[in-house]
């Protein structure tokens, strides 16, 4: 009997890119996942129909409806639960998550951070990398905790910034690169290569010290 493929709920809070190259990746036979269910904190956002598209199940639910971080995250909870995942992704999901939201599901939440973790945590990550004179800008993707865009790094996509390139040109190569990465991260958590122990990321039975890290 085969095994059934690891269920990826994904979460978003706009147009959904990253979500398309999950799904793409599903369509074309190249994932080890499927994606079980959308989920988004803005009812308009563009990504809910691009999973529609796609047959996925959705839900929307806005957070400003609740009084409190932990009320609306709780209610989250219950709703992702329904359609039992096995891994949470966040694709542009623009929301701090809960202390009980994380431990709920620890060591089951990817996120992806438009930067070389640990540098530049938090936003406007382009045009800083710029206003410092990196010579490298990238993505990193990493298991969520509590600590905001600090949980341990697993994979970073990473490129040489041009001369005169502009915060727009960078962010553009810089998602280019996050469509690729991310899908393949995520299928590294569903053949049983990645997972999160003892507050590290180990992949292939090795704890990884640093993020592994592919050139673009």
């Amino acid at each position: 009997m085969s095994t059934p493929p690891c269920r990826v709920a994904i979460l978003i809070s706009g147009s959904g890119t990253n979500l398309q190259s999950f799904i793409d990746a599903e369509a074309r036979g190249e994932s080890a996942y499927t994606v079980c269910h959308v989920f988004s904190n803005r009812a308009d956002a563009y990504g809910l129909e691009r999973a529609q598209r796609a047959n996925v199940p959705t839900d929307a639910v806005a957070h400003t409806e609740f009084e409190s971080r932990d009320e609306f995250d709780r209610t989250v909870g219950d709703i992702l639960d329904a359609h039992s995942p096995d891994i949470l992704v966040l694709a542009g999901y623009m929301r701090i998550l809960s202390a009980e939201f994380v431990a709920r599901y620890a060591g089951r939440i990817l996120n992806i951070h438009p930067a070389l973790l640990p540098a530049y945590p938090g936003l406007d990550t382009h045009q800083r990398v710029l206003d410092a004179g990196e010579t490298h800008h990238g993505s990193t993707v990493h298991f969520v905790t509590e600590e905001l865009d600090g949980g341990p790094p697993v994979l970073q996509g990473r490129l040489q910034i041009g001369v005169n390139e502009t915060a727009g040109q960078l962010m553009r190569r810089v998602q280019d690169i996050e469509h690729r990465i991310y899908p393949q991260c995520t299928n590294w958590f569903a053949e049983g290569r990645l997972e999160f122990r003892h507050g590290a990321a180990w992949l292939d039975g090795k704890q990884l010290r640093r993020p592994v890290v592919e050139d673009f």
